[in-house]
């Protein structure tokens, strides 16, 4: 391994909630960092506590239920030090050799930004396969160039007060880094499946704004011919027209992408991916019912019965499978 030997002039943020398990590792690995800003959400274990005694500054934030969510608000009110920012997720991981090419990066003047590739573990396992890797996330930009998308999906509850599957958009050029984070939570797959359970209420409204041709301005856009993101973007929209999502996407995970070669791991996650695909499912048919709504009106106190609500505002297609 290779170790600096004076702090990295990049601001970390890492938005946390209840994080006591993953912030100890996750603190440490990027101590190399000038400095951190941990963005709680009235963390009800040690999570301050932990974050204090590692030198981190601790601020709160308080959801309103509307845009901005956590990471956008961070990026525009805290008094970053540095023109770099490096965004963490608890489960992450920053590896000695990945903050030494930071260092070198972020001395030259090719880019705004630069996506970082993470490798993603479960029960204990490198998930190599199943499509999970290269996975690219842009987390390291000059801090006033980027903000977090909006995909319209705040008026859904129970998705949380973080971006998590939103893309940033940068002003300027994106580069690639070559050394990998890495993806490690310690918590136990009942936390996996408490997590899951809020992300099927997001992924379920973007499905029905890409369904009914929500506005895409302020996302990153669809595009077959621009990066990574782009063209996951543009699949996506002809994937939520396809029947039968849950069976195949345990195909495409496991066979096509070759996920049986992580062992039962691989098979795990492809059963579980299969059973996300399906909650999405059933909560997108819920919005579909409902004019849009997670069974209710969004203008009444009366709620609709099926017959009732309104043909116009119901997608064509149909995703329970």
């Amino acid at each position: 391994m290779t170790y600096l030997t004076k702090k990295v002039p990049v601001s970390v943020l890492i938005p946390a909630k209840n994080e006591e398990l993953n912030l100890p590792a996750c603190l440490e690995s990027v101590a190399q960092a000038d400095e951190i800003f941990i963005v709680d959400s009235q963390s009800e274990d040690r999570s301050s506590e932990i974050a204090e005694t590692f030198g981190a500054k601790v601020v709160q934030f308080y959801f309103n239920g509307r845009w901005p969510k956590k990471k956008n608000w961070a990026l525009e009110n805290l008094p970053f030090r540095n023109d770099w920012v490096l965004i963490v997720d608890c489960d992450e991981r920053i590896t000695s050799e990945l903050w030494t090419e930071i260092a070198q990066v972020i001395e030259t003047e090719q880019y705004e930004g630069y996506y970082l590739n993470r490798k993603v573990f479960f029960l204990g396992k490198w998930i190599r396969y199943g499509g999970k890797y290269p996975d690219w996330n842009l987390r390291l930009f000059k801090h006033q160039l980027g903000r977090y998308e909006n995909l319209s999906t705040e008026d859904i509850p129970n998705t949380g007060d973080n971006e998590v599957h939103e893309h940033v958009i940068l002003q300027g050029k994106v580069g690639y880094l070559k050394e990998d984070m890495l993806h490690i939570d310690f918590r136990d797959i009942y936390q996996w499946l408490a997590r899951h359970n809020r992300y099927s209420n997001w992924e379920a409204r973007v499905y029905y704004n890409l369904l009914t041709g929500k506005d895409e301005s302020g996302t990153i856009g669809a595009n077959l011919f621009g990066d990574a993101v782009q063209r996951k973007r543009y699949l996506k929209k002809i994937w939520v027209k396809l029947p039968f999502k849950p069976t195949l996407r345990f195909i495409l995970f496991y066979i096509i992408r070759l996920g049986f070669l992580d062992g039962l791991p691989g098979y795990i996650y492809a059963r579980l991916l299969s059973q996300y695909e399906y909650q999405i499912g059933v909560k997108l048919y819920e919005l579909q019912k409902f004019g849009g709504q997670l069974n209710r009106t969004s203008n009444s106190s009366k709620l609709q019965t099926p017959e009732s609500a309104s043909v116009e505002k119901n997608p064509t297609a149909t995703i329970i499978n």
